[in-house]
């Protein structure tokens, strides 16, 4: 995972994504332990503040819960949910935008499918 701290996202939601994106590739296995919030302090050079806020944020979403002394964990179910949240997002800020934009292109629905294989084909 790298943040970047020119961004504009701010770094404990860098934190989240990276730790979604690393569920989502099986870097973190459901029921497996997630670095803690020392050890991302430590590694990115970071208030832990800001990395339990961003650890909070997967365990309000049910993605991470925690064993009291042991750590943080990723929750039975989390990979398939993030993709889940992900698709709907996706579609929402993606696709919904790219069919109106399509349209008012008078683009067929045929085309805009043979322009998005063609994508795929690169």
């Amino acid at each position: 995972m790298k943040l970047d701290f020119n961004s504009e996202k701010p770094i404990f939601l860098q934190i989240s994504d990276g730790i979604e994106d690393a569920i989502l590739s099986g870097a973190f296995p459901e029921e497996g332990q997630i670095p803690s919030t020392t050890d991302f302090s430590v590694m990115y050079k970071i208030n832990p503040a800001t990395a339990n806020k961003g650890i909070n944020l997967l365990v309000t979403k049910g993605v991470v819960y925690k064993r009291r002394g042991v750590g943080m964990f990723v929750a039975a179910g989390a990979a398939e949910a993030l993709r889940q949240q992900r698709r709907e997002h996706f579609i929402e800020s993606y696709v919904d935008e790219l069919i109106a934009e399509a349209r008012r292109l008078g683009l067929s629905s045929r085309e805009l499918i043979e322009m998005i294989e063609g994508g795929f084909e690169k």
